[in-house]
């Protein structure tokens, strides 16, 4: 259990991540977005922790990003056991629908970044529908490595709409790679938010709030995609449940 300036943070594997409320991620969020400051958010699943506990370039970001959310309630639970009692899981797809509400009433623009112009349009008309004040500019990169010039102008792009806040949709572990590079480029609040484009826009179904509440998200999204995800939540879940289990025992 650290402090680190401001920040309270616990060591999940070896990826540090905030013990923080709604409440304080939300304003702590709009107050760089509304500063412009250059800053980047991970959204740290099961998935995410394991990751970066395998790889050491993926975890110096992870571990260097401005803020570091618990998602997953796997990771939440390894907080409370450290001591932060009241911490609770903070998603990409509830943390991205919160700060465009907030972003609405705050006269706030946001940039959403990633997926393809089909699963951005079907967000831009769900988010019209719900925040009618929010100030919106949608962006799909093309599906490889984009030339200089291509990123030169993605940059432009996002600093002149004037964006507090973009949320970048690229997939783990693109998108905090891409975050990372960027930050000191893109004058807002980067947020890798992975699925949560799909969910909203409707071209995933997310997992019932019951089994979000219970940790089985993952169950339900291996149930939609087996051919995809069984491997990967085989080896994630076993991964994360002995790198917890001996994290415990040897605290």
């Amino acid at each position: 259990m650290t402090a680190r300036g401001l920040r309270k943070t616990g060591q999940v594997l070896d990826a540090t991540i905030d013990a923080i409320s709604w409440g304080e991620a939300l304003d702590r969020l709009l107050g760089w977005a509304h500063s412009h400051e250059s800053r980047y958010v991970t959204i740290c699943n099961v998935h995410v922790v394991v990751s970066a506990s395998r790889d050491a370039a993926y975890r110096t970001i992870i571990n260097n990003s401005d803020m570091a959310t618990p998602d997953g309630a796997p990771v939440a639970w390894m907080l409370r056991r450290q001591g932060f009692n009241e911490q609770v899981r903070i998603s990409g797809p509830d943390l991205m629908w919160a700060l465009c509400e907030r972003a609405a009433s705050e006269d706030l623009p946001v940039v959403f970044y990633g997926s393809t112009e089909a699963t951005l349009a079907l967000l831009e008309q769900r988010l019209r529908a719900a925040f009618p004040d929010l100030r919106v500019t949608m962006e799909s990169p093309p599906f490889r490595t984009l030339t200089a010039e291509e990123d030169a102008a993605a940059v432009d792009k996002i600093n002149t709409s004037g964006a507090g806040i973009v949320f970048v949709g690229l997939g783990c572990p693109k998108q905090e790679r891409w975050m990372a590079e960027h930050r000191g480029k893109i004058n807002a609040v980067m947020v890798g938010v992975g699925a949560a484009f799909d969910f909203h826009a409707g071209t995933v179904q997310r997992a019932p709030a019951w089994m979000r509440d219970n940790g089985l998200e993952w169950l339900h999204r291996l149930a939609s995609e087996p051919g995809r995800l069984w491997k990967r939540y085989l080896v994630t879940n076993t991964l994360f449940i002995v790198g917890a289990a001996r994290q415990l025992l040897l605290k």
